[in-house]
């Protein structure tokens, strides 16, 4: 990968400032009113004042991005001690002693509410337990990250090498079948588990998933990930999508140059050609390029961004897109979760989860600044 940041000079102070943003703004949000001290969680979400919106659910998988953001960050002042206090409150309160697995989320006041096992919070769980048990390598962090990797195996796994989305408290089936957003964030959890240790199961299953994914969501004419299996009713793609899987895709020795990244690698063309009006990254369209909704995602202009500076001759559109992001989207305060078709702010609210999304867009940006991303 071309160093980004000698084909654009100005680059490298841009970057500094963003990093500034999340670090001096951004986390202390998290280290500050968007934490509970009393049940050891983050509120779901703050308002433009950094206030705690009203209680009514805490999510699982909110706990774990939160629990990766901290693990992520671990020499910083206060970073150890929140991430120490994340991964017992996972357990604590999320963790269905009678049947296994995780509870999807709990009420105001600490009691299970939505009681499905879902694997897009499992997911996140793995991936959280990955990054923190290489920083700590507590052995009940290991072993946690090991209950998470066996339920998906035994629970969620399907015979065609998917895995279904959601299923009831006792693993009963809902007949959700699988869906593209939860089974990319598990090959997600399965690069951070292969990445931190030598694991072959997870190695096998990484690969079969990636296989599946090419035979059932990867529409034949486009290339682009569908958000359900190919042929499905009401389908549709995200670009946002497309550029997270190109970038877990093409920064893995294991997974660079399979039929998925090829698959993938065109996706992003495309939908960059029909995603991506002028700096603005549009929330869904059909597969023939028409657009379905065009609100603005911080989430998706951030994994646009990261992915970006892995294509080859990005380095003025990579400066571009770090440019909007500030201006359109971080504010002194904090950030903009949405705007509208139009441009006009439409979610001010700022989400815990919404901060894993910025912490690995700015860990890819630096790490183009003078060698290429790393292999996983």
């Amino acid at each position: 990968m071309p160093d980004l940041h000698t084909a654009q000079p100005e680059l490298p102070a841009l970057l500094d400032r963003a990093q500034a943003h999340f670090d001096q703004r951004i986390v202390p949000l998290w280290l500050g009113p968007g934490w509970n001290a009393d049940m050891g969680l983050p509120y779901e979400a703050l308002d433009a004042h950094a206030q705690p919106l009203p209680v009514q659910r805490y999510r699982a998988m909110a706990c774990a991005r939160q629990l990766y953001l901290f693990s992520s960050r671990i020499e910083q002042p206060g970073a150890r001690e929140r991430a120490a206090a994340l991964f017992r409150s996972l357990q604590r309160h999320f963790h269905d002693a009678e049947h296994g697995g995780w509870f999807y989320s709990i009420d105001a006041q600490g009691k299970p509410l939505d009681r499905r096992k879902d694997l897009y919070t499992h997911a996140f769980i793995i991936f959280a337990c990955a990054h923190y048990w290489g920083q700590v390598r507590e052995q009940l962090v290991e072993s946690t990250l090991n209950a998470a990797l066996s339920v998906v195996a035994d629970r969620f796994s399907r015979d065609d090498g998917l895995y279904e989305a959601s299923l009831d408290e006792d693993w009963s089936g809902l007949d959700s079948g699988p869906l593209q957003n939860p089974l990319m964030h598990l090959a997600e959890a399965f690069l951070a588990t292969h990445a931190v240790r030598d694991d072959a199961q997870v190695k096998a299953a990484l690969l079969a998933l990636t296989e599946a994914m090419q035979q059932y969501f990867v529409d034949n004419e486009h290339g682009v990930m569908l958000e359900k299996p190919r042929g499905a009713v009401d389908n549709w793609f995200e670009p946002g999508h497309q550029f997270e899987w190109f970038f877990l895709l093409d920064t893995s020795a294991l997974l660079r140059g399979g039929a998925l990244h090829a698959s993938l690698d065109k996706a992003f063309s495309y939908a960059e050609e029909h995603g991506v009006e002028e700096t603005a990254v549009l929330a869904m369209l059909e597969a023939d390029g028409s657009v379905r909704d065009a609100t603005q995602r911080i989430w998706a202009q951030a994994e646009y961004l990261r992915a970006l500076a892995l294509r080859p001759g990005s380095a003025a559109r990579v400066l571009e897109q770090l440019q909007a992001l500030q201006q359109h989207f971080l504010h002194a305060d904090g950030w903009y979760e949405c705007r509208d078709a139009h441009g006009a702010v439409s979610r001010s609210d700022m989400p815990s989860t919404t901060p894993y999304h910025l912490a690995t867009c700015l860990q890819g940006l630096q790490l183009s600044r003078n060698k290429p991303a790393p292999t996983l």
